[in-house]
């Protein structure tokens, strides 16, 4: 199967809104939203939840109170403050701050009554579901949560688990450069870059390159609402040009955008929307694409 990701250096430059659009237009295909810390992707699918698991991507101290004889050597260790005093029924006990405990294990080291053990916390849900446009895998992690790294890879493992006869896996990436952005596109067989006609956006976009490049994964550009401002568009596809980078569409800015997310319909379902007829053309040119790649 192969696997396209669509990614953006910063959230809100309409990389779901592509997605969706895709979604709509293709067949055969399995979707994946990647940006677990705050994903969209399932309310312009009208998608229904199938599959429900929690998921444990991080683990936190545990001290047994029976076992623990207050020495505060853990407390000594502990570099992020995590383990302090409890006073339950006026007795003192041990006791540690989930959001503050990153699991680094020194306080189970340094314990001389083995009252301290690491346990998987569960940080996220796992979701499949379906959808009118296909089968659907997502996932959303708890605020604060660590491990958004691992939740995304579980979401891919788990797109891919949904194949049957589905050729192709589009995914919505994580926005920026960090792990999670990094376990949207490792094995990706292309990734297309959304970007803003802003000073911002390009940098955003020089570091989406970059990243992707390093894992020689071929990237394409799409430039949204390109005519807000035409001279930094012409930076920005003048940098792509230097770089070796395909240039798949420029996106006008469209008004049908907020209608079709107002009524959670794709925006290629409006056959009079300026920005639907450049991504039904930015679509041919990838199948176009992978079609190449097989020969």
């Amino acid at each position: 199967m192969k696997q396209l990701a669509v990614i953006s250096g910063k959230g809100g430059t309409g990389k779901t809104t592509v997605v969706s659009c895709f979604a709509y237009l293709a067949d055969n295909t399995v979707m994946a939203d990647c940006d677990v810390d705050a994903p969209n992707l399932h309310l312009a699918l009208d998608s229904e939840v199938k599959q429900e698991k929690e998921f444990s991507g991080a683990k936190v101290a545990f001290v047994d109170k029976e076992k623990c004889n207050l020495c505060g050597k853990c407390k000594e260790v502990c570099r992020f403050q995590a383990i302090g005093d409890l006073i339950i029924n006026n007795l003192r006990y041990l006791g540690v701050t989930n959001l503050k405990c990153e699991g680094c294990g020194a306080c189970v080291y340094i314990c001389p009554t083995q009252a301290i053990e690491l346990m998987e916390e569960v940080t996220g849900k796992t979701f499949n579901s379906h959808t009118p446009q296909g089968k659907f895998s997502h996932a959303l992690l708890d605020i604060g949560a660590e491990g958004s790294g691992k939740l995304v890879t579980e979401v891919r493992k788990n797109a891919l688990a949904l194949k049957d006869e589905e050729e192709l896996m589009i995914i919505d990436g994580s926005p920026g450069i960090g792990c999670s952005v990094i376990a949207s596109i490792t094995g990706c067989n292309g990734v297309l870059a959304i970007c803003e006609p802003t000073q911002s956006g390009l940098h955003d976009l020089e570091r989406v390159i970059e990243l992707a490049q390093h894992f020689s994964i071929p990237v394409f550009l799409a430039v949204n609402k390109y005519d807000l401002n035409e001279e930094i568009t012409k930076q920005i596809e003048s940098f792509a040009v230097k770089n070796d980078i395909r240039i798949l569409g420029r996106i006008p800015f469209d008004p049908l955008v907020v209608k079709a997310l107002q009524n959670g319909k794709p925006l290629v379902s409006y056959d009079d929307s300026p920005a639907a007829m450049i991504i039904k053309d930015m679509w041919r040119k990838i199948k176009m694409i992978m079609k190449e790649e097989e020969k």
